[in-house]
C-alpha cells in the first residue's frame, strides 16, 4: 500500500514538473509571470519554481492572475493595489507566483479574477472573495476592500459551485438548488446584477436573480459590466451592458436562438459561445474584434434592439473545423481546435495575440508556442484584460 502511494506521489510530481505554461501580452503588472514587467509580443515560456501538484486552472483578470493546482492549492501574482491577490497585504505587484496561505486548509476548486477583485469555491461549497470591495463585489454586507479572502456568510447554509467576477460586480451558481440558485452583488448600474427591471448602483449583500429562478442553471459568466448563463438545455441568457446596436438589459433574457450552447464566455464588447458540435459563435465586437470587414459595421443600422434578438455570427475560416473551447479577454479573443492549434483575434496593442507584433485583427489567426506538442498533451487556453495564457494538460480523448 505504500509502496502505490509513493507511485501516485511520483507520477503527481513529474506531471507537475513536465507541465507547460506559456504567457504573452501586457506585463507591466507582473501579471504574465515572467519575472519583469515587460509586455511579449510572443509566447513566453514560464520557469516556475516547482510546484507540489500540477496547475489545473487559472483566472485571468484585469492585471492578476489566480491559479489553481490539483491539489487544490491557490496562488496569485500580478497586481495587488486592492489587495486582490490575496496575500494579507497590499502591493503595487508580485512577479512571481505565490501561494495563498491563508486557503491552506481548505481545497479550492474554483476560482475567478475581477478587474481588481478575487473570489475561490472551495470543494465543500464556501466561497471566499478579496480585492476591492467599493462596489459591494465581494458580498460581505458593506463597501470594504480586503487583502485576504474571507467566507461570505451569507451562503453560509448554501453549497456554492461557481462564481464569476465582471469588473465590479459577482455572480454565484449554487449546487443542487432548484430555485434561487443564481446571485448577484456589486456594481448594478448597467443591469448586470440581473436582480431588478429597474436601475440599482449596487448592492453589496448577494440577491436572488429571480428570472432564472425557473431554468436549472449550469454555467454562469461575468466581464466587464455583461453577465451571462448556460440553462441544462443548453440555453444562452445574457443580461447587463448591450453589445454592438443592443439595449442595456436589467434582467437574464433569452438569446434566440436553436442552438444548444455549451460554453459562453464573455469581453467588454463582446461575447463568444461554443456548441456541442463544436462551433463557435460571436456576439458584438467592435472594430478592433468584430469578426467581419470593419467597413460593414459603419454601413450596418445602429438600430436598438433587444438583447435576446442580438445577432449571432459564425466565427469565419473555420468550416469544417471542430472547436474545443473559446475564450474572451477583455478586447481579445482565443480559440482552441480539435487539432490543438491555438487562434487568436481582436485587439494586439500589447502582443495579447502571441503573433509577434501589436497590430489588431478581424479574423482569427494561428499562433506558434514554439515548440510542438506530445500525444500526451491537451493545451488550454485563459485571457485577461490584455494578456494570454496557456497551459498543457494530460490529453483527454472524451474533450476531441
Amino acid at each position: 500500500m505504500e509502496e502505490d502511494d509513493r507511485r501516485e506521489k511520483e507520477k503527481v510530481k513529474e506531471k507537475a514538473e513536465t507541465q507547460r505554461i506559456w504567457s504573452w501580452g501586457a506585463g507591466t503588472d507582473g501579471q504574465l509571470g515572467t519575472g519583469s514587467l515587460q509586455d511579449h509580443t510572443l509566447p513566453q515560456l514560464l520557469r516556475l519554481p516547482s510546484l507540489p501538484s500540477p496547475i489545473s486552472s487559472l483566472a485571468c483578470g484585469g492585471a492578476h492572475v489566480i491559479a489553481l493546482t490539483s491539489g487544490g492549492k491557490v496562488l496569485t501574482w500580478g497586481r495587488g493595489s486592492s489587495g486582490q491577490l490575496g496575500h494579507g497585504d497590499v502591493v503595487s505587484y508580485v512577479l512571481n507566483p505565490k501561494p495563498v496561505t491563508s486557503l491552506d486548509n481548505y481545497f479550492i476548486t474554483h476560482g475567478s479574477a475581477g478587474w481588481s477583485h478575487s473570489a475561490f469555491v472551495s470543494d465543500n461549497g464556501r466561497l471566499f472573495t478579496c480585492g476591492d470591495g467599493s462596489f459591494g463585489q465581494l458580498g460581505h454586507g458593506d463597501y470594504t476592500s480586503h487583502c485576504s479572502p474571507f467566507r461570505v456568510s451569507s451562503f453560509v447554509d448554501h453549497f456554492v459551485s461557481q462564481v464569476a467576477c465582471g469588473m465590479r460586480h459577482s455572480l454565484v451558481l449554487l449546487k443542487g438548488s432548484s430555485v434561487n440558485q443564481v446571485y448577484g452583488f456589486g456594481s448594478g448600474k448597467r443591469g448586470q446584477l440581473g436582480i431588478s427591471r429597474d436601475k440599482i448602483k449596487s448592492i453589496c449583500v448577494p440577491e436572488v436573480i429571480r428570472e432564472l429562478e425557473d431554468k436549472e442553471i449550469v454555467e454562469i459568466a461575468a466581464s466587464g459590466d455583461h453577465s451571462a448563463a448556460i440553462s441544462v438545455d443548453g440555453h444562452l441568457h445574457m443580461w447587463g451592458r448591450g453589445f454592438k446596436g443592443v439595449a442595456d438589459s436589467h434582467y437574464p433574457q433569452r438569446l434566440i436562438s436553436s442552438l444548444r450552447f455549451a460554453k459562453a464566455t464573455l469581453g467588454w464588447n463582446h461575447a463568444l459561445a461554443l456548441t456541442g458540435e463544436g462551433e463557435g459563435f460571436m456576439v458584438g465586437g467592435n472594430h478592433l474584434g468584430v469578426l467581419t470587414d470593419p467597413q460593414s459595421l459603419n454601413s450596418a443600422k445602429q438600430s436598438t434592439v433587444n438583447m435576446k434578438e442580438a445577432n449571432l455570427e459564425k466565427i469565419p475560416g473555420l468550416d469544417g473545423v471542430k472547436i474545443v473551447d473559446v475564450v474572451a479577454g477583455a478586447e481579445h479573443s482565443a480559440l482552441v481546435t480539435e487539432k490543438r492549434e491555438i487562434k487568436t483575434w481582436g485587439w494586439g496593442e500589447h502582443g495579447q495575440l502571441g503573433l509577434g507584433d501589436t497590430c489588431d485583427q478581424t479574423s482569427p489567426l494561428t499562433l506558434s508556442l514554439g515548440c510542438e506538442l506530445n500525444e500526451a498533451e491537451s493545451i488550454r487556453v485563459f485571457c485577461g484584460s490584455g494578456f494570454t495564457f496557456a497551459l498543457t494538460m494530460p490529453y483527454d480523448p472524451s474533450l476531441h
